[in-house]
């Protein structure tokens, strides 16, 4: 046994080098084998070989067809939560039932435009942002995929960092959102999405994965991926191919969602919502040519047979030929190539004639992202020549904006594109129009701006002013024309010439009015200059306008033989003013009175002083005139005792004279107020103001008078009565009450309504024979039992508050 102990050792030892050796040669083949697979070819080379920008290698479409078919997000990618606002909007959006998914799209390629406006504004002072090649073609790129379901968008805008992609992608929710999701929840319509500035969300609706890949000149690419479950997450991007600078969404379709990966889809709604971008929009698109290519050996071959037996001395020169001749055939062969989708000239360099009403409608929808049914109300397209030359388009929207008075004197809320050569220059240049025609949408093209100055000067130019001037003129007179076309703005004697062709304008007016009356009103308190032209937009309600409204014209046309004011009343509504004292005279001598009852207008009458040189008198102000009787005097002296012992009694009631009236029929008397101090309306307004004055209120309150019917029944019994006693007490508290209750009826709010409800308990004792000396009937006290209920209640309460201290320790 020994003797084989060193042969068998040796024969082993053997066989592990064998093994060994064999083992190092395995593992040096597949590690060559393994570093020719992953080593990727260098990107690099393929930038600008196909210009779409969206081509990836082998290896990379690999990698992304695996993360895709995950559909969770990468692992090495830093996490985020959404903000609250936006998780409720993306879970409105999710959940909707909406049918019209289509506005994804027109979202997603108006934020592209948005970004390309930014990059091309800003290549104006500096030409090297936009980079060189494929990079300074300012353009719009649509790719499909049908293999992984995936559509991309691609822009060579000013791309976003990855602050940037945080920002407006997820955390901070701008007030947008908000604004948004309340619409959402009363109206349910998604149609609107753009306007509140979180157009991007709409991706939701056919996407349940969704990627945007983004480079900024001054960052890193990165990638920001959400499956819109409440989070997202971002990540440096070092395996898609690198943009250059620009945004490329990627959009992983839902499957029912297929439509959308379908040329003649995506073709049919760019040129719906997106023909007036201003950037070539082109999508990535098959196209069938025919191709020569050699014709099949067996088929070339049974020709030549089935020609031998037909003739072949004919045929032998032919035979010749063909021969000399190559064999081939044609096929029709699928290619793909670039196709621009929007090659519409822009309207405003159109002449005015040559654009339809389609046309406009088309254009004012995507300029304002306003994608509803409902047509504008009116436009004027326009070129203004001379010192200033520049071309404009001005549209009147058929809604106002939610936010139009909302911080209507802090806030820019300018609507005016502003070009300059046909370059986009900003969208938030308040210096075009003045606030109160902030709700016009449209655009300005000057070609009398310069280009490459910053926006401070730009604001300073001269030719600014111009502009502003000729814009506000057009403007009012596109307004104008909407009530000319209305027919129920003519007269009854235009109403006759009105052709059944304007009946689809009836009532555009009284709409017009109802949307942006409001901001008339504001242009004749700021716009001095065009007050006139404005005051002829007005429109109100009147004693004999019947439900309807009547314009300042209208009214002076309807004035009585010999009456110089314009005669109107401030309050609450117009069912109040109806039954107010201050119109009884004025009705019974068939007077007309215009109803105001928006609180602006009591602002704007202190401005609007007169109209066509006819005077403006609030009826419950002193100074109105209705023609003098020859019993004025004689009632004067008549009632001279009790005018002079009432105002003394109301000495501390801030009460400036006692008068006879001329303005009552029914009522006993009425306060009313000096000339140019605050009116009843306007003393209730100023002192519902957060940060009002008292001293000031003080101040324009002004003198009050107290203004009697000496034709009615109580006022000339109370005058008997100062004649026979004026020290009676009860006499005293009659006028007291009266004063009071006059003052209520006026419109002004009572400084101690405790006292005038005494008054009145008191009359109401008086009338039911009940003594004054009648006092209540005192409680009679018994001792508080806890209910069992309330017991309960008081354990739990206190049950909490003790889990609530032990939580906090």
């Amino acid at each position: 046994m020994r003797k084989w102990t060193l042969p068998s050792a040796l024969l082993f030892l053997s066989l592990l080098l064998l093994f060994a050796d064999q083992g190092r040669k395995l593992q040096a083949n597949a590690e060559a084998d393994s570093e020719e697979l992953v080593d990727p070819p260098k990107v690099e080379d393929k930038i600008g070989a196909v210009p779409s920008g969206l081509s990836t290698d082998s290896d990379v479409a690999k990698r992304e067809a695996e993360s895709i078919s995950k559909k969770s997000l990468r692992s090495n990618a830093e996490k985020f939560e959404f903000q609250a606002e936006v998780s409720r909007l993306m879970d409105i959006i999710i959940n909707s039932l909406y049918s019209n998914k289509d506005i994804f799209l027109r979202e997603l390629i108006s934020n592209a435009s948005d970004a390309l406006d930014k990059i091309r504004f800003l290549s104006l002072t500096d030409k090297e942002i936009l980079g060189e090649g494929d990079n300074a073609k300012l353009e719009i790129q649509i790719k499909l995929d049908k293999e992984n379901k995936v559509l991309s968008i691609r822009d060579r805008g000013i791309g976003m960092t990855k602050e940037d992609l945080i920002k407006n992608l997820g955390t901070i929710a701008k007030s947008g959102t908000s604004a948004f999701v309340e619409k959402m929840q009363k109206s349910g319509d998604l149609n609107l999405i753009g306007q509140f500035g979180v157009g991007f969300y709409s991706v939701y609706l056919v996407a349940d994965y969704v990627e945007v890949i983004s480079k900024h000149n001054d960052d890193k690419q990165y990638v920001w991926e959400s499956k819109a479950d409440g989070a997202f997450a971002i990540s440096e991007d070092t395996w898609n191919e690198p943009l250059g600078r620009g945004t490329e969404i990627k959009i992983h379709l839902r499957d029912e969602a297929g439509e959308y990966l379908e040329e003649f889809k995506l073709k049919e709604l760019v040129k719906k919502y997106s023909e007036y971008i201003n950037f070539p929009i082109n999508l990535w698109a098959s196209k069938e040519v025919d191709v020569e290519v050699p014709a099949d050996v067996d088929e070339t071959s049974e020709e030549e047979e089935s020609s031998k037996t037909s003739s072949e001395e004919e045929n032998e020169n032919e035979d010749e030929d063909a021969e000399k001749q190559p064999k081939t055939k044609t096929v029709k062969k699928t290619t793909y190539e670039w196709e621009v989708l929007n090659d519409v000239k822009a309207i405003w360099l159109r002449n005015p004639k040559d654009v339809t009403d389609e046309e406009y409608n088309k254009f004012y929808h995507t300029l304002a992202k306003d994608f509803s049914d409902e047509k504008p109300v009116a436009w004027s397209h326009f070129s203004a020549e001379g010192d200033v030359e520049f071309k404009a388009v001005l549209f009147v929207p058929p809604k106002a904006p939610h936010d139009l008075y909302e911080s209507y004197y802090n806030a820019n809320k300018s609507n005016l594109k502003l070009y300059v050569r046909r370059v986009f220059i900003s969208d938030e240049f308040d210096e075009l129009l003045p606030k109160f025609l902030s709700f016009l949408k449209g655009l300005v093209d000057s070609d009398s701006l310069p280009l490459n100055v910053s926006r401070e000067m730009l604001q300073q130019h001269s030719s600014l002013k111009t502009i502003k001037k000729k814009l506000i003129r057009k403007a009012l007179d596109m307004i104008r024309r909407i009530a000319d076309e209305d027919p129920d703005e003519s007269t009854d004697k235009d109403k006759k010439e009105v052709s059944s062709d304007n009946d689809e304008k009836r009532g555009q007016y009284a709409n017009f009015w109802k949307e942006f009356g409001k901001s008339i009103k504001l242009g004749i308190i700021e716009d001095a200059t065009n007050r006139n032209r404005l005051a002829k937009l007005l429109r109100f309600e009147t004693t004999k306008s019947e439900g309807k409204l009547t314009s300042l014209d209208q009214y002076i046309s309807r004035m009585k033989s010999g009456q110089k004011d314009i005669f109107y009343i401030t309050g609450t509504n117009k069912e109040q003013l109806e039954k107010s004292p201050f119109l009884e005279q004025l009705k019974k001598k068939n007077y007309e009175v215009i109803f105001f009852t928006d609180p602006v207008d009591e602002y704007l009458m202190q401005y609007l002083m007169d109209y066509e040189d006819k005077k403006f008198q609030n009826v419950s102000k002193e100074g109105l005139k209705l023609g003098k009787s020859a019993k004025d005097k004689e009632l004067k002296e008549s009632f001279k005792d009790l005018t002079k012992w009432w105002k003394s009694s109301l000495v501390g009631e801030n009460v400036d004279d006692v008068k006879i009236s001329n303005r009552l029929d029914n009522t006993p008397c009425v306060v009313v107020t000096s000339k140019f101090g605050w009116s009843a309306n306007m003393e209730r307004i100023m002192q519902s103001q957060t940060l009002s004055d008292p001293v000031k209120q003080a101040y324009m309150r002004g003198k009050r008078v107290l203004e009697i019917n000496p034709r009615h029944p109580i006022i000339k019994e109370l005058r008997d009565r100062v004649v026979n006693n004026p020290e009676d007490e009860s006499v005293k508290q009659t006028a007291q009450l009266i004063y009071q209750t006059a003052l209520f009826e006026s419109g002004f709010v009572l400084n101690d309504p405790k006292d005038f409800t005494s008054r009145i308990y008191d009359s109401v004792k008086l009338s039911l024979d009940i003594s004054p000396e009648a006092t209540v009937e005192e409680e009679v006290e018994t001792e508080e039992v806890e209910s069992e209920s309330d017991a309960k209640q008081d354990a739990s309460a206190s049950k909490a508050e003790a889990d609530d201290a032990k939580d906090e320790l």
